[in-house]
């Protein structure tokens, strides 16, 4: 069920509301017509048998087949009053308990008056009015349900466009809405509003694809092309003569070498090709080796170990960039928690930007004064590595200073061979 605040039901109940207010506008007009055609033939007949009776009094005869009195006493009291001023006039009244329809004129200071029968004249405007109130609300009916059925088609182009745009956002670049272009005549189908953002939905996202595919291969290819001379250049600079010299070139060469693996490793996990090799790990442990062999300082703390299914490889390569990042860009202590299949990294830095916590590692990140600075590779490493293991990794400051990199790794069991 959508809620009411949806947009389909805000056109629905417009829509209602708008043919409501229209059938409530015609029915009024129709009935003030009506009315005055009706009653307008009442009053003619009543005003010719006035003047019937004017005449019959005149000559001092009688009609006996019209309803005539002088002065009767249940002439409504407006119109005694108008005739009072020497007027004639006619007017809706009773007589005898009945409705009828009066007239007077008058007649030696006197008021003649006549009346007729008005009751059936009163029940066939009440039928009128029925027959109105029934078509507006027929009508009203007919229109709220076409309205319906309208915006919900208009809702669910516009639900699947906004599901398309959250994958897109999430990383799915190949995720479309796909709404027909032409229906093989020649003519575009869903010519408005809702197919144009779907159709620039679509273009923007295939622009995207395009970019970054783009933008891999080109990572990928400069890795491929220089690690071959970085090899040269690593060999060729062993044979330079000790010194310092030799050691500052060993330096840059051996960052730029790393710089290179780490290219083509995120060229790998970019290509989607990467499967885990998953295997029953106890957690603490494996987080206390794993910390060991980076040979870093950190204090790991297990408040509750847990035992995990996951590739001990992948998971040595997050924790390590992950401690790395922690030592570069914040401070120390730098403290390592396992509780259950939960795993918090925390420093004392400055914590991370709000970019990266909002968004994720983005490679080649710089420029922050706090942790942006470098080649960025370190994180989106981890992250390509997490996602491959189906590991959370989320980002956050601790909220007395320093960052907090949290890891859940999946709890079940080895998926089984075959």
């Amino acid at each position: 069920m959508r809620p009411l605040s949806s947009l389909r039901w805000k056109i629905a109940l417009t829509i209602t509301l708008v043919c409501c207010a229209v059938a409530a506008a015609l029915g009024i007009l129709v009935h003030n017509v009506v009315s005055r055609q009706v009653v307008g033939e009442v009053r003619k007949d009543v005003e010719r048998d006035l003047d019937h009776a004017l005449g019959h009094y005149e000559y001092g005869t009688s009609h006996g087949d019209v309803n005539v009195a002088l002065d009767p006493p249940g002439l409504p009291s407006p119109l005694r009053e108008l005739v009072a001023r020497g007027r004639t006039g006619s007017m809706v009244g009773t007589h005898d308990g009945e409705p009828v329809m009066w007239a007077a004129a008058p007649a030696d200071r006197k008021a003649l008056a006549v009346w007729i029968p008005y009751g059936a004249t009163r029940d066939r405007l009440r039928d009128i009015d029925t027959a109105i109130l029934a078509s507006s609300a027929l009508a009203a009916g007919a229109v709220a349900l076409a309205g319906v059925f309208l915006a919900d088609r208009i809702s669910r182009r516009l639900v699947t466009v906004a599901a398309v745009a959250r994958r897109i956002s999430s990383g799915d670049l190949d995720a479309r809405v796909g709404l027909a272009v032409d229906t093989g005549s020649g003519r575009r189908r869903y010519r408005d509003e809702v197919r144009d953002v779907a159709l620039a939905l679509d273009s923007m996202a295939a622009s995207l694809q395009e970019r970054l595919d783009a933008e891999k291969r080109f990572t990928a290819d400069v890795a491929h092309e220089l690690r071959t001379p970085l090899t040269g250049s690593l060999a060729a600079a062993s044979l330079l003569p000790e010194g310092r010299p030799k050691e500052m070139i060993n330096d840059r060469l051996k960052a730029l070498h790393l710089l290179t693996e780490d290219l083509l490793e995120i060229s790998r996990l970019d290509s989607g090709v990467e499967r885990a090799d998953l295997a029953r790990m106890e957690l603490g442990r494996s987080v206390e080796r794993a910390v060991a062999g980076t040979g870093l300082p950190a204090e790991v703390r297990i408040l509750r170990d847990a035992v995990v299914f996951t590739d001990r490889r992948r998971f040595d390569r997050i924790l390590a960039n992950l401690l790395a990042n922690a030592h570069k860009h914040g401070r120390p202590p730098v403290e390592v928690t396992v509780d259950g299949p939960v795993v918090v990294i925390r420093d004392h830095g400055s914590g991370y930007p709000a970019e990266l916590i909002e968004r994720g590692p983005k490679r080649f990140r710089t420029g922050d004064p706090g942790r942006g600075r470098g080649h960025g590779l370190g994180l989106t490493i981890a992250a390509g590595h997490a996602a491959v293991l189906e590991i959370g990794l989320s980002f956050a400051n601790a909220p007395d200073g320093g960052a907090l990199t949290t890891l859940r790794l999946p709890v079940g069991r080895l998926p089984e061979a075959g």
